[in-house]
């Protein structure tokens, strides 16, 4: 068994930001029932502040327009779709992380496409007229949004460094994209908050390094610098469906840091804080883990360290609307969706409510390790513990009190108690269940809750309570721990009531 006993002075650092950002599919699925069901699920529960996707300027959404009058190609633009999607964005009390890109068809310079909807990836043709349309539609949100507006994070493309999304990888073509669109936005308004470069996975120091290089030689400063993170090997793909091995988790915490170390060599960035624009494990919206108890339980060991070198981080994605491999075969298909449809959360969905519980909840930090995050509150503990393995754990924490009895509240979501996944394939595996079948999927989607009273032991030396529990694998444990205040009614006596009932 593993013990952990919390020392009263002692605090240790935990940043925790978890509901700053999250992810969503491209922004014209926004125009959809089913997303909006989803997020408003998400929103009720969480609540995110900002939320962040592509397509702003691809053609579904159809800002860009151009048209023919005397003889002259004219251009306009068109903010129907946009104002619907950004009015039920802040109806659901969010507002959008604004990734520009991608390129509208008729202002590309050529014909590369990405994914089933073709969002184009090609750098401009004429790099006046994208940031035209740029500094336009910030004219338009701040007429239309108000002030707040300017305190909406902008991010220049997605993962330049991979040949998919820019256009060859083209790190000078980016670079450029970046010093244009960066300098007309802040000769429009310098404050709006503008960072890059975004990068994913290939040669991430190299482009970080070089694009800080470049702002150093144009004097040119981000107000955040961005890039992505990933936590899976290459994945095998069978059918539908991708199948990775997990990282090591520490592993993969120091490539981030590598990243602050570079920021941080450059003597005017040093104060430049690093945003995670998306994470999660799997990087393809067909990861079979996704839908996993490990994928809670991993993600929750990410969580309690994102924030030691990253200001913010957006987990990708909130549900599984989502097409960038097409629509969706099945229910449970690894979509990066943290809620399935049908408003069906996924065992990830509770590690990030639990996270914000203990953002709402907590003080300082008493303890943090591979398992465990504990922090104080006004009148107890509260914690989450988690087992990212293939064995169970037996864990003791002795707490200091001060009081004699505290009321214990547990929440557990393992692979026994908060398993859409399992009864999905128990019922079997229907690609697209009924409704009836979608609402036992449900009830079974929700933590196992369990309360207890635990009391200072006058024997010991130090006032302390014991806190035990297994872990079982794959788990996630959400517990609080406070004074309890036991008011009983006159009259009512609880034993009584349990056991005074029987015959003879």
């Amino acid at each position: 068994m593993k013990e952990i006993k919390i020392d009263a002075a002692k605090t240790v650092p935990f940043f925790n930001n978890v509901d700053f950002c999250v992810g969503t599919g491209r922004l014209g699925l926004a125009l959809t029932k089913e997303y909006l069901d989803e997020l408003e699920f998400v929103q009720k529960r969480i609540g995110f502040k900002y939320i962040r996707g592509h397509g702003l300027f691809s053609d579904d959404v159809a800002i860009y327009q151009e048209y023919e009058e005397d003889g002259q190609t004219r251009v306009e633009y068109n903010y129907t779709y946009i104002d619907r999607i950004i009015d039920d964005y802040i109806r659901l009390n969010i507002r959008p992380y604004l990734e520009l890109g991608f390129m509208p068809d008729k202002l590309s310079s050529g014909t590369q496409t990405i994914f089933y909807w073709k969002g184009n990836t090609t750098p401009p043709r004429d790099y006046s007229m994208w940031t035209d349309m740029v500094v336009s539609l910030l004219g338009h949100l701040l007429q239309r949004y108000g002030d707040e507006v300017r305190n909406w994070p902008i991010e220049v493309w997605n993962e330049p460094n991979l040949p998919g999304f820019w256009y060859k990888a083209d790190m000078d073509e980016y670079f450029k994209l970046f010093k244009e669109t960066y300098t007309a936005i802040k000769a429009f308004d310098p404050a709006f908050k503008v960072g890059g470069p975004a990068v994913c996975g290939v040669k991430e120091d190299v482009w970080i390094r070089s694009f800080l290089e470049f702002c150093q030689k144009e004097s040119i400063k981000p107000d955040y610098i961005t890039r992505h993170h990933y936590t899976v090997e290459s994945p095998e793909r069978v059918g539908h469906y991708d199948y990775s091995l997990l990282e090591d988790s520490n592993e993969r915490i120091s490539n981030l840091q590598e990243s602050r170390d570079i920021i941080d060599s450059f003597e005017e960035f040093k104060d430049v804080p690093m945003h995670i624009t998306e994470f999660s494990t799997s990087y393809t919206p067909k990861g079979v883990i996704h839908d996993t108890n490990l994928n809670a339980a991993y993600i929750a060991g990410q969580l309690s360290r994102l924030g030691e070198m990253n200001e913010e981080y957006s987990y990708w994605t909130f549900g599984d609307v989502f097409e960038e491999q097409g629509v969706p075969f099945s229910l449970f298909h690894g979509g990066f969706g943290m809620v399935a449809a049908g408003c069906i959360p996924k065992p990830t969905f509770w590690t990030f409510a639990f996270y914000k519980d203990l953002k709402d909840k907590g003080r300082e930090c008493a303890h943090k390790d591979d398992n465990s995050v504990i922090l104080r509150t006004d009148n107890g503990y509260a914690g989450i513990l988690w087992n990212a393995q293939r064995q169970d754990m037996d864990l003791s924490i002795i707490l200091p009190v001060t009081a004699d009895e505290y009321t214990l509240i547990e929440k557990t979501v393992d692979e026994d108690t908060c398993n859409p996944l399992k009864v999905w394939h128990d019922l079997g595996e229907c690609a697209n269940p009924s409704k009836e079948t979608v609402e036992i999927i449900r009830s079974s989607a929700n933590p196992a809750v369990k309360s207890g009273i635990l009391r200072h032991d006058e024997n010991d030396s130090d006032q302390s309570v014991r806190y035990s529990v297994k872990i079982k694998k794959n788990g996630v444990i959400y517990f609080e721990i406070s004074v309890r205040e036991f008011k009983p009614d006159r009259g009512y006596d609880y034993e009584r009531v349990l056991n005074g009932a029987y015959p003879g």
